[in-house]
């Protein structure tokens, strides 16, 4: 059993610096701290060049960093026996093209240390679950980008790992292999899995995620409850049928309205929401859903950007 006390992942004060001779000091990293609690699915974000796969790899042993704690499960993370519960699926991965997708399984499942009598058993499974089943004699050099996406999601899993990093997971995938990714993702938090899981698919990350972090110029810019942070404190969000306008009590108070499917949506300050219902019901409107007013993390994002890159110009 997983001991709920412990953090899942823990980055304490990640720091990474370059020096190239002849060159100034270049920081990738600097104090970067992120908790991913046990079996939730926590999103890292940032633009390119931000730190995500910088801090990713320190996580991993794949980088040595200059300074900070990295931990998966409590243990240091940046010795192999810290990782024996972590399963990982970088940016950009690179398989044995000559090799079938059930051959290339069979080998990083040697790799991962799966007993003997298990490995084709496993491969088979794991081929099924990313929906390769049908291409498992299939060579690597004929498979689309997306399939290779899917194959590098399949080796992530093997040793039914407690921890997962997924690095742009949905990368090359059409929208139908998004939803898969999507899916997957969201059937390992049921079975207690905990995902790491870095995207630039912001609908993506906003339909999976409980937590996200974000990153921007090697800091961290936020982190938090998704669900906090895209909610617009002081603002609910209206949807009515059967009008085709507001009556004047609401309009004065009603801001963004739009007519969508049929509906009216627009929003209002909360403490006006009884004022507004009430001009509804009695203009023969009905209210079909009175909700906080919520951001889309892609309108966060940007204008979290936007303000942090603001912040970092010199005065």
């Amino acid at each position: 059993m997983m001991d709920e006390n412990i953090a899942a992942i823990r980055v304490q004060g990640a720091q990474k610096t370059f020096k190239a001779p002849g060159r100034p000091l270049k920081v990738a990293v600097d104090d970067v701290s992120i908790s991913v609690q046990p079996a939730t699915i926590h999103g890292l974000l940032g633009p390119n060049g931000a730190g995500k796969t910088t801090t990713l790899k320190m996580l991993i042993g794949l980088v040595r960093p200059t300074a900070g704690v990295f931990e998966v499960l409590g243990l240091d993370s940046t010795r192999p026996g810290g990782r024996r519960e972590l399963g990982f699926l970088p940016e950009q991965p690179y398989f044995p093209m000559n090799l079938t997708a059930i051959q290339a399984m069979r080998f990083y499942a040697r790799l991962t240390g799966v007993p003997s009598r298990d490995i084709d058993d496993d491969s088979a499974a794991l081929l099924s679950r990313v929906g390769l089943e049908d291409a498992a004699r299939t060579e690597l050099a004929k498979f689309s980008r997306g399939m290779l996406q899917r194959l590098g999601i399949a080796q992530a899993l093997f040793g039914n790992p407690r921890v997962v990093i997924l690095d742009e997971p949905a990368s090359g995938l059409d929208p139908v292999g998004q939803r898969d990714v999507r899916n997957l993702m969201l059937e390992l938090r049921s079975d207690g899995v905990t995902v790491l899981l870095s995207s630039h698919q912001l609908s993506e990350v906003e339909a999976v995620c409980d937590r996200v972090s974000i990153v921007n110029r090697g800091r961290l810019a936020a982190e938090g409850d998704i669900n906090t942070l895209l909610n617009v404190s002081g603002k609910t969000s209206v949807r009515v049928a059967g009008l085709e306008s507001l009556p004047d009590a609401a309009l004065v108070l009603a801001e963004d309205i739009a007519l969508t499917g049929g509906m009216l949506v627009f929003s209002i300050p909360t403490g006006a929401t009884r004022a507004v219902v009430d001009a509804i019901d009695e203009s023969g409107g009905t209210i079909v859903s009175v909700m906080p007013k919520r951001d889309s993390l892609e309108d966060y994002f940007s204008r979290l950007l936007a303000m942090t890159s603001r912040e970092a110009m010199p005065s």
